[in-house]
């Protein structure tokens, strides 16, 4: 299948998967702590992976270690959690929607940070994404009835390190293979994990009397074997094969399957909301990087 095509495929596939993950997110806190929610999810994932890619990581350089380690905290440890804490507060289709700030963002520290070249086409694509995702914003202040401003600060901080992170793997990483990326990650991440869900009274009595702690724990776990394992897999052959600014597009594909979820769970959505996620598939359209004829 040529580049091009596959391109869009893993746009979409990533959309659906990482546009539920914040509905498993929501459901999950019913019975479990933020700190319970991202230790446990970042556990299950490194167990799922080394199952499956734990010949991978043979042959990795001190120098690609290193970086394994950064862009496993920058990249995913930092961010389980922050947005664990922020959708206690904040509805799920608006944390999705905030998130959609991370292609700008990866625009941004391109240009001060990595000096990466960008287009005046892409340009132009990721304000018009940021115009719908300002729209959206807007709407679910207006109807949102579980939003704190305050917590969107955590949100904004994610979208920092998934930005940032985007371009460490391309500069640090582009000679390490997917699977050796993300499981690699996940073994720097698990014994912080560990020490977090054991301190998080996550092994007591209490926490399993909960009725709805069951649930909370299979939500979590689908979660992290598709949301973070085979999302992440996944992601990183994005990251790959496409631009930098393009790959962060997929944040503002993610809000438009988020809101038909927070539809589901009975959030509010409206007619302007949904004109707004329209306007963010064009900004996603023209921003994908194309080379002149």
């Amino acid at each position: 299948m040529k580049i091009q095509s596959l391109k869009w495929i893993y746009l979409a596939i990533l959309s659906v998967v990482w546009g539920s993950s914040y509905i498993l997110i929501k459901w999950g806190l019913v019975a479990l702590s933020p700190l319970q929610l991202g230790s446990l999810r970042l556990l299950i994932t490194t167990v799922a992976l080394l199952l499956v890619g734990y010949s991978s990581l043979q042959s990795l350089s001190k120098y690609h270690w290193k970086w394994l380690a950064i862009t496993g905290y920058v990249g995913t440890f930092f961010p389980a959690f922050l947005f664990a804490f922020a959708q206690q507060y904040i509805d799920s289709a608006i944390a999705a929607i905030l998130n959609a700030l991370t292609p700008l963002l990866t625009l941004i520290f391109g240009l001060l940070l990595f000096h990466v070249k960008i287009q005046r086409k892409q340009f132009f694509g990721v304000g018009i994404g940021l115009i719908g995702s300002v729209g959206l914003v807007w709407g679910g202040i207006h109807t949102a009835s579980n939003i704190n401003p305050l917590y969107t600060i955590l949100i904004f901080a994610a979208s920092c390190c998934y930005a940032i992170n985007i371009h460490f793997i391309k500069t640090h990483l582009a000679q390490v293979g997917v699977m050796a990326i993300t499981l690699g990650n996940f073994v720097f991440m698990a014994p912080a994990a560990l020490v977090v869900l054991i301190l998080s009274d996550f092994f007591t009595a209490q926490t399993f009397l909960h009725p709805e702690v069951y649930p909370a724990i299979g939500y979590i776990t689908i979660l992290a074997l598709a949301g973070s394992a085979f999302a992440k897999y996944l992601f990183n052959k994005f990251v790959k094969i496409t631009s930098a600014v393009f790959a962060s597009s997929v944040t503002y594909t993610l809000p438009v399957v988020a809101l038909f979820w927070g539809v589901y769970d009975g959030e509010v959505i409206t007619q302007f909301q949904l004109l707004s996620a329209a306007v963010i598939l064009v900004g996603v359209y023209l921003s994908h990087k194309k080379k002149a004829t």
